[in-house]
């Protein structure tokens, strides 16, 4: 059954080609949402006074992906702390928001707004949300050299993380692969390779709860710190506060436990249970400064909820 949901993430063309990249999705198409004026120009939208939002519509397969999929990857790629618009590009036209045309949606986008606050509130402790959800009022597609524009112009400008586009293929092809597994830590050897091997980073790997130590897990890279204490470190600080933890400069990190003298930055993203307990961190690490940034929270966070 084919249906449909819209998405406003600022600029149309990189939300248009991020999407259309989804498996499941038969069409993304950029246009106009929920403004004042009927089949409006660019140029007039442009002005911010037609109170349309570039947007893209999204029709999917409900057989092969999910409105719940979707939903997160969107929240992938945008800023909801960013009011009237994203990264550089500013004004009414450039919000965020999810536009829906169905009430049969609302539970489950309700219940995934709730999930992106509490995973943004985290991550950006007492930073505003922005991001709208609110009824489809209209939609008017743009003109055609905005379709596809990603496509015909390779070099274009995009908005988005560039980032955003490999975690995407990566996001997929772990959900492929780990579909149907039952063992925990064969998953774990699985999703450690294959960041490894697409992102490039300089260790990638898990650590398992194991009464009040972290346990070193299957892992990608040189070798590392056996145990960890609850609370210790940036591993031990993931697992006592159930968030991910993002470090620019590991040396800054108080207590920071130095596996390696090469590590410079760090992400640990937590790995929870049916019960809503943390099972195991993620923890990867690289040999460079300021590595790790919210695109990387954010899809890291939707792999580790693949095991």
């Amino acid at each position: 059954m084919i249906r449909e949901i819209y998405f406003a993430g600022g600029c149309f063309w990189g939300v248009e080609h991020f999407f259309k990249g989804v498996h499941g999705v038969a069409s993304a198409t950029s246009g106009y949402a929920n403004g004042s004026v009927e089949c409006p120009s660019y140029e007039q939208v442009y002005t911010d006074k037609t109170g349309h939002a570039e947007t893209v519509r999204v029709r999917f397969d409900n057989a092969r992906t999910s409105l719940q999929t979707l939903v997160r990857l969107f929240f992938a790629i945008i800023d909801p702390g960013q009011g009237d618009g994203q990264g550089h590009d500013i004004g009414t036209r450039y919000r965020t928001g999810v536009y829906y045309n169905s009430q049969e949606d609302l539970p489950v986008l309700e219940a995934e707004f709730a999930r992106a606050r509490k995973l943004f509130a985290a991550y950006a402790p007492g930073t505003e949300f922005y991001t709208e959800l609110r009824p489809l009022g209209c939609f008017y597609s743009a003109e055609e050299y905005h379709q596809k524009y990603l496509d015909k112009n390779p070099g274009g400008y995009c908005h988005l993380d560039l980032r955003v586009f490999r975690y995407r293929d990566l996001y997929q092809d772990t959900a492929a692969l780990l579909d149907g597994e039952p063992d925990a830590v064969a998953k774990m050897a699985e999703v450690a390779a294959l960041v490894q091997e697409r992102m490039g980073f300089f260790w990638t790997g898990f650590y398992r709860v194991q009464g009040q130590e972290l346990v070193l897990g299957p892992f990608q890279g040189p070798s590392a710190c056996i145990r960890i204490g609850f609370g210790k470190g940036v591993c031990g600080t993931a697992w006592k506060q159930a968030r991910t933890v993002v470090v620019p400069d590991v040396e800054e990190f108080p207590g920071h436990i130095a596996c390696s003298s090469l590590s410079r930055s760090e992400i640990v993203v937590p790995v929870f249970g049916p019960d809503g307990s943390v099972t195991a961190v993620l923890d990867i690490d690289s040999k460079e400064l300021g590595t790790f940034n919210r695109t990387d929270a954010e899809f890291l966070q939707l792999i580790t909820e693949l095991l």
